[in-house]
């Protein structure tokens, strides 16, 4: 099981109320919703092996060299001696963060990240060639794209809450997007994604890009066809791919899930019993978390 990490402790703490807090009166919302939602998966799913998968940097330059615009209206207002793009994070969910990661640690729960990656490069490096079958837990419908149904991979989409989550194989993508999750990367980068701030072809939407992806197969047939005065595609779309050639030289690197990241060697096995008890106590004691703390060592217990 790969969590996709501040997917869910943002769904947290937006969805939590702030009147959760420590004793010393500071907001734990978004570090209790996220245990309690470690406890609901891995109590429903069992997986033996589970990693919260992190974004150390969640706008990597090279991305943004590629395309200027990704991401960029998610992008704090700089502030004196900023270096990198801040994403803006609400301050109260931003003092629970050290928090989240100190509970993670303290239950021996593995957390991973790689420099200059994102949580989701650090999913599609983990899920590829896993030798065992992979759930997938995120609201982020980007990656779909790693979705596989011969080796086991789907997406657990929390779009809904994760107790209301979807289980997306290849025929739900079928069904609600009429693509394959090999043709996902390329109908995103096709119809755009604002929530990315990825443009799209100007005029190409969900269906336009499902009936083109049929067609043709992938994005690479789909340029080609554009191009050729002989190719079987209609003059409209012909002509939208076409006014947009360089955002599709450089769009399908920004939306592909990176897959071959070098992580090391980890230990993802999901632990039955604290790393460290006597941390973990105090950690719960002084944020006021004794109540999740408990269920989920229950859970991992048993």
């Amino acid at each position: 099981m790969l969590l996709d990490t501040a997917s869910l402790y943002f769904r947290a703490f937006f969805g939590v109320p702030d009147s959760v807090v420590a004793p010393n009166g500071m907001p734990v919302n978004a570090v209790r919703g996220l245990l309690e939602f470690i406890n609901r998966l891995v109590d429903e799913y069992r997986p033996t092996h589970l990693a919260c998968c992190w974004d150390n940097d969640w706008r990597p330059q090279w991305r943004v060299d590629l395309l200027p615009s990704y991401k960029a209206h998610r992008v704090e207002a700089p502030r004196p001696g900023d270096t990198p793009d801040i994403e803006e994070v609400p301050d109260p969910l931003e003092q629970q963060i050290p928090i989240i990661v100190a509970v993670l640690e303290a239950f021996g729960i593995a957390i991973v990240g790689a420099d200059h990656y994102e949580a989701d490069d650090v999913i599609g490096t983990l899920a590829t060639d896993a030798g065992m079958p992979v759930d997938i837990v995120t609201g982020d419908r980007d990656l779909f794209q790693l979705v596989d149904d011969e080796a086991g991979v789907r997406v657990l989409y929390t779009a809904r809450g994760v107790g209301k989550h979807e289980r997306v194989t290849n025929d739900v993508l079928r069904e609600k997007y009429a693509v394959n999750a090999d043709q996902y990367a390329a109908f995103a980068t096709l119809r755009g994604d604002t929530s990315d701030g990825l443009p799209g072809v100007p005029g190409v939407g969900d269906k336009t890009a499902a009936v083109l992806l049929n067609r043709f197969g992938d994005l690479d047939a789909i340029i080609a066809a554009a191009q050729d005065p002989d190719g079987d595609m209609g003059p409209g779309p012909r002509g939208k791919i076409k006014a947009s050639l360089d955002y599709l030289a450089v769009a399908p690197q920004v939306v592909a899930v990176a897959r071959d990241i070098d992580l090391g060697d980890r230990d993802l096995t999901l632990p039955s019993a604290p790393h460290d008890p006597e941390m973990l106590e105090a950690i719960a004691e002084q944020w006021g978390l004794n109540s999740p703390v408990e269920r989920l060592r229950e859970t991992l217990a048993r």
